[in-house]
């Protein structure tokens, strides 16, 4: 089955992505540095094992913007919280395994995401932590049914992100793969 990467991207505009960042760097400046960062992140994990998918938001604007490279699918984020669109992005590929990151991760590369389908390979569920108590991937392997209910109850943007979702999957086999930072502040630029 051939696995897919959807990778979760707003479209790069000053005050509508990175604006936590944008506190401490300028909004027009956190923009500028998340769309560079998207062009550098989808060069490493370009591989031949799995399918690229964008996830992009706003859904009209995303759909048609020439800021991401065409030949790229697109789907829509579509409403609702970061778990809701992110749902929809586990369910929407075709069947097989599927991963969904952010765009904001500098460390990501194609042996990480390689890790992360691996570990699908004997575990229903991965998760790639985050420091901050998120997680910057998860992946369903999908030889059953998603959870209804996996990110019911998830206190996002907090300490408690993670073992939240993994508690939606209690019935699952999960693995954990590398833990890799994110970039929310000026602090977590390097």
């Amino acid at each position: 089955m051939k696995r897919t990467l959807v990778v979760m991207l707003k479209e790069p505009r000053a005050g509508r992505v990175k604006t936590r960042l944008g506190r401490d760097i300028g909004m027009v400046a956190a923009a500028w540095w998340f769309r560079h960062q998207v062009r550098r992140l989808l060069r490493r994990i370009d591989d031949p094992r799995w399918d690229i998918v964008l996830a992009v938001s706003p859904d009209r604007a995303g759909l048609v913007s020439r800021v991401w490279p065409q030949y790229l699918v697109r789907i829509a984020q579509g409403q609702g919280d970061l778990g809701d669109r992110m749902g929809r992005a586990l369910r929407k590929p075709p069947v097989g395994p599927v991963c969904v990151i952010g765009g904001d991760i500098p460390d990501i590369n194609a042996k990480r995401i390689a890790e992360a389908f691996a570990a699908l390979g004997h575990n229903d569920a991965v998760f790639g932590p985050a420091p901050d108590g998120g997680y910057w991937l998860i992946g369903l392997r999908r030889v059953r049914a998603i959870p209804p209910n996996i990110f019911a109850n998830v206190r996002w943007s907090t300490k408690y992100a993670l073992s939240d979702t993994v508690v939606t999957l209690a019935d699952h086999r999960i693995a954990f793969v590398a833990t890799l930072d994110d970039v929310d502040t000026v602090a977590d630029l390097k």
